[in-house]
């Protein structure tokens, strides 16, 4: 029988958040090198430098490799023959471990949970609570697997009940195009299949926590119908064209997993979760000795890729740039920001839009300037700011007319495509939308020279910032004629990629 001290399982899932905060899991950044050593678009490849980079950064700095440092989820299982020390609450525990790591002084980690979920939405500011799944297992150990999931990627989760003679592959094929790019591709797709409604769902989210070992099986071939699937979505998904950020390329995802579990006979549950750039996890015991220890990657075996700007990339000074030049502008242009932006985020546009409705004055004039969609995480040391990679600008797209029409907003940075709302608007409006790489949050921070909240401080992460910034790396993804790189570009790759066949696999 082993008896689990307080302090030691607290302390645990606290290092352990923090750990996986800064440190991708070895077997994915390495998949992402591999990724990167085959690509052929230059936008993607450039876009895996980033994310390559930032890694690195990230694991020398300890500092997070996103600016959304996820929504804890705990998959704990109990050995029978366990006891924890008196008074233990299991949940209470686990969440008093994630308020230690998302608070800690040396490397905050941003709040993101808000509660209750509808309606007022309140940032709960330590990131608790987690959300836990417990079984009782035999043994006298406790095993837990830790994840911090982004929202860009959570948001993108998919359930369909098909009928037991569907086509499973096909479905997540055609599945796979309608998530866009908010969730940072490349990444990893999670299956579940069978079971319930609820099953399906737990068993994707669980099997995202399994090593990266794509290119292993595909050495040795299927060893039963799930490897088979894996190997068959892998290939078909990859085809598609998508590619790093959705800008079109060779690696959409550098794995799928799945897990099954019985089902009624009339039922095909079937859930798709994926992974991001930001993919974040880790697997440990407790086995009453102590606190589980985590022992640091080698940074030696990370992918040696260094990233620099485009020496074609056209410097852009915020404070002078006109609509005529930004009219020259074309999808696929990367440019270097220097100057003065704005910030916003959901909870901002929300107010903004309130206050326009009510007649009320703004704190800040958006005329002729830019805004960046971003919530960052909190300095530390001498930051200016801490990591501060772009939010997926889809949700703000109901907004846009109002910015750019009203407010008479020049252009819009975030990450992913935008919707034909917003598109349209961008066009009529002669603006512009620009992304940065999602999942190269610390890289992207190190071009922000100031940061001051200039409006909403009470909305935490989601206050209106003034930023400075000297040649922050953008690329061009909606021209002021509603040109999009997010839907040229998959478009032109799913093309060479039938014509250049196994390369695409």
């Amino acid at each position: 029988m082993s008896i689990i001290q307080t302090e030691d399982f607290i302390q645990s899932i606290a290092d352990a958040l923090q750990f996986i905060s800064y440190y991708h899991p070895l077997d994915y950044i390495q998949a992402v090198g591999r990724a990167w050593e085959k690509e052929q678009s230059p936008a993607a490849k450039d876009a895996l430098a980033q994310i390559l980079m930032n890694s690195r950064l990230c694991a020398e700095g300890h500092r997070p490799i996103c600016q959304d440092t996820g929504i804890v989820v705990a998959f704990v299982e109990v050995g029978m023959e366990v006891r924890f020390e008196a008074g233990a609450d299991l949940e209470a525990m686990i969440n008093e471990g994630v308020h230690r790591a998302y608070t800690d002084p040396d490397n905050v980690l941003r709040a993101s949970v808000v509660a209750p979920p509808y309606g007022e939405r309140r940032n709960t500011g330590d990131n608790t609570p987690a959300v836990i799944h417990t079984r009782l297992v035999p043994g006298d150990r406790i095993g837990i697997k830790l994840a911090a999931k982004g929202g860009g990627s959570e948001n993108k989760s998919r359930f369909a009940i098909l009928n037991p003679s569907a086509d499973l592959v096909q479905w997540v094929v055609d599945t796979v195009p309608t998530l866009g790019a908010g969730w940072c591709p490349p990444g990893i797709l999670g299956i579940g299949i069978g079971g319930t409604a609820e099953k399906a769902m737990l068993l994707a989210k669980e099997s995202l926590m399994a090593p990266v070992d794509i290119q292993e099986l595909m050495e040795r071939g299927p060893a039963d119908w799930k490897e088979e699937l894996r190997l068959e979505i892998h290939e078909k998904v990859n085809a598609l064209g998508i590619g790093a950020q959705g800008l079109g390329g060779l690696t959409t995802v550098v794995d799928v997993k799945i897990l099954d579990y019985p089902t009624h006979a009339a039922s095909l549950p079937v859930a798709l979760i994926p992974n991001c750039a930001a993919t974040r996890h880790i697997e440990f015991e407790l086995d009453g000795s102590g606190p589980a220890e985590f022992i640091p990657p080698r940074l030696d075996d990370w992918p040696q890729v260094t990233w620099r700007a485009d020496a074609n990339a056209i410097p852009i000074d915020l404070g002078r740039v006109t609509r005529e030049e930004i009219a020259r502008w074309k999808p696929g242009d990367r440019l270097l920001l220097s100057g003065r932006m704005l910030t916003g985020r959901d909870a901002a546009h929300r107010r903004i839009q309130e206050m326009v409705k009510n007649g009320e004055p703004l704190p800040v004039d958006f005329r002729d300037r830019f805004i960046y969609y971003v919530g960052p995480v909190d300095p530390v040391d001498d930051e200016v700011v801490g990591p501060a990679g772009p939010t997926t600008a889809t949700r703000m797209d109901g907004y846009t007319e109002m910015m750019l029409g009203q407010l008479g907003l020049m252009g819009m940075i975030g990450k992913a495509e935008r919707g034909p709302e917003a598109i349209d608007a961008i066009r009529r409006h002669r603006a512009v939308y620009l992304i940065a790489v999602g999942g190269a949050a610390y890289l992207v921070a190190k071009a922000i020279r100031r940061a001051e909240v200039v409006a909403f401080e009470d909305l935490g992460m989601e206050a209106i910032y003034e930023f400075e910034v000297e040649n922050m790396p953008v690329m061009v993804a909606v021209d002021s004629e509603g040109n999009s790189i997010h839907q040229q570009g998959p478009a032109e790759w799913r093309v060479k990629i039938s014509e250049i066949g196994g390369l695409g696999k």
